[in-house]
């Protein structure tokens, strides 16, 4: 284990309350709640333990709070990136594969995509940018999914947040 992730992990687990959920209440989109709920889950001997506790906490929410969580992620190229309302970490995420600098043609594109799917699910596509490679992949995987059931949907939001929020949080505490 790194020094970086070791002292990031005591540092995790020695906080109080407050510096706890400072530190990594923003790992899931606008939805400190899940910092507060795995509070009770410490000590963490990894980086791989906590990011477990904290989508044990999500797993284990009622579905009307995991349906808040999808609902807090923007859109990609939304009307956040456009507004400049995006959260660092979405930014950054979505600024690194172009989402932030579309052409016309292509911001037609995906905004036609995200209608699509919030039109049938309710909810934005969500995608862990950090799987891809190009803006084409992400985009061809929009368009697959759209032809899923609402249950599939949910699961595959969850999922993919989960693969966003372990980066977010190697990123946070140093580790890979």
């Amino acid at each position: 284990m790194g020094t970086a992730l070791r002292s990031g992990l005591e540092l995790v687990n020695s906080a109080d309350r407050d510096k706890f959920v400072a530190l990594l209440g923003d790992v899931f989109e606008n939805s400190p709640w899940i910092a507060e709920d795995v509070l009770a889950y410490r000590p963490f001997r990894s980086l791989d333990e906590l990011h477990r506790a904290m989508m044990r906490c999500v797993h284990n929410a009622p579905q009307s709070r995991q349906l808040r969580l999808i609902r807090a992620h923007p859109e990609l190229a939304g009307r956040e990136a456009t507004k400049g309302t995006m959260t660092t970490d979405s930014t950054s995420e979505q600024g690194r594969l172009g989402f932030t600098t579309l052409t016309h043609a292509e911001l037609l594109e995906i905004s036609e995509l995200n209608r699509r799917y919030r039109d049938k699910f309710g909810f934005p596509c969500i995608i862990a940018l950090r799987l891809h490679e190009k803006r084409d992949s992400v985009m061809a995987e929009m368009a697959r999914r759209i032809g899923n059931d609402a249950v599939t949907e949910i699961a595959n939001a969850l999922q993919q947040i989960g693969h966003i929020t372990r980066g977010r949080l190697a990123k946070i505490m140093g580790g890979t």
